[in-house]
């Protein structure tokens, strides 16, 4: 293995990479909570990204639903009901079977990703996550908080690629504060390396030295998990538009560098016909919010694509808009999650808003089920519901509003 760092970098890259995406982020800081759909075209099949597939075809399958904390539970039955709706219409069977993570799992048997957890999830053809955290265990040793729970099962499970499509609706480009000329007709897929960088890299803790307490992380990247990541992106690309760009630090961090040397030999070795493009990760912050269509396929680590897919999916709407697919072993299933959190202000008010889950379960239905007609029935269900100009209040502002279990009814109306 090939690690472009192996000793403490005495926190340096983390301050380094966190000041970078700020400063480039806050001149151009004008967007608001807005909305966003998936981008079908980019989402056709798993074999569109590489062995990918869970499971074929077949006429029955078993989801482990894992609700998690705060609106988790209310978003999670509003997608099962639009689930069913679609199994029910197309003729095929789909049961749901509810599993512990986060804090929910934490208050129940004090670990964060249970045993029984990860048993249930490894024997299910999928996985639909709602959310998990809230302010409850923020104090709790890293060890037993709601976070690690979701480090350790992405680990578990080897779902090193995060995909993150963020498309504007013409229905709801008026949401955004940005001007519609330049968010209409954004499309942009962010593909995040999820299971390496500083958020896995090794040695890292807290310490005493010279008389004060000392943090390290390290961002450590093999050229192997570069590499297949990098094909995952390019996959995706050669369904879309054939172009890719790929972020980093290369200017200032050695594992940016190799980072850019295995995306460069991969393009080379095996797509030949991709447009590929690279861009310092301050810079791609910047202009995410500058100039998005710019963007088709993005590419990039783990710690900048946390932040910069967050950056992406807010271009021109609420979270409450925008899915994700986390896969990788095709040996196991994939987790299919909405981009916001646990909201535990609003849980059991019945005020959130459950299109993304609906729409990271049309996700679920096209990447790991191969059903892609399901898939399109819930992509064009919620669509339907827009046009009726039917909002929870995210999307509604001062007009009429609906709640969370009465948006998942809709939508089952419109399959």
């Amino acid at each position: 293995p090939l690690f472009a760092m192996n000793t403490p970098p005495s926190s340096t890259a983390l301050v380094v990479a966190a000041i970078f995406l700020l400063s480039s982020v806050v001149p151009a800081l004008c967007f608001a909570p807005g909305p966003l759909l998936s981008a079908s075209h980019g989402l056709r099949t798993r074999a569109a990204v590489g062995p990918l597939m869970a499971v074929k075809k077949k006429d029955s399958y078993e989801i482990t639903a894992l609700p998690g904390d705060g609106i988790g539970p209310e978003i999670i039955e509003a997608a099962k009901v639009a689930c069913q709706a679609v199994a029910d219409k197309q003729g095929f069977k789909i049961s749901f079977k509810d599993a512990l993570i986060g804090g929910a799992a934490l208050d129940a048997c004090n670990d964060p990703f249970p045993a029984d957890t990860l048993k249930q999830m490894q024997a299910s053809d999928s996985v639909l996550l709602a959310a998990i955290g809230g302010p409850k265990w923020d104090a709790n040793p890293r060890e037993l908080r709601p976070e690690t729970g979701l480090l350790k099962m992405r680990k578990s499970l080897g779902l090193f690629a995060n995909l993150r499509p963020a498309t504007v609706l013409p229905q709801l480009v008026d949401a955004s504060t940005l001007k519609p000329e330049v968010v209409s007709g954004v499309d942009i897929m962010v593909v995040r390396e999820l299971t390496g960088d500083v958020y896995f890299g090794e040695p890292k803790g807290i310490t005493d030295k010279d008389g004060e307490r000392f943090g390290y992380n390290n961002m450590c990247y093999k050229e192997s998990e570069v590499r297949r990541i990098a094909k995952v992106a390019m996959d995706i690309a050669m369904k879309r538009g054939k172009k890719v760009c790929s972020v980093d630090k290369a200017n200032v961090l050695d594992v940016s560098q190799l980072w850019r040397d295995v995306v460069i030999e991969t393009k080379e070795k095996d797509y030949p016909d991709v447009d590929l493009s690279h861009m310092y990760v301050d810079n791609a912050a910047m202009q995410l919010i500058r100039n998005p269509k710019q963007f088709d396929v993005m590419v990039t680590g783990n710690i900048f694509g946390d932040i910069l897919s967050d950056e992406a999916s807010m271009l021109v709407g609420s979270l409450g808009m925008l899915p994700s697919a986390s896969v990788g072993d095709p040996s196991g299933p994939g987790v299919f999650e909405p981009c916001h959190g646990s909201a535990p202000d609003l849980a059991g008010k019945d005020k959130a808003n459950p299109l993304a889950t609906i729409l990271s379960a049309a996700m679920m239905f096209r990447y790991d089920l191969d059903r892609p007609e399901a898939a399109d029935a819930l992509e064009t269900a919620v669509s339907k519901v827009l046009d009726d100009k039917i909002f929870t209040k995210d999307l509604a502002g001062e007009g009429d509003s609906i709640g969370c279990k009465q948006m998942g009814e809709e939508v089952a109306k419109r399959i």
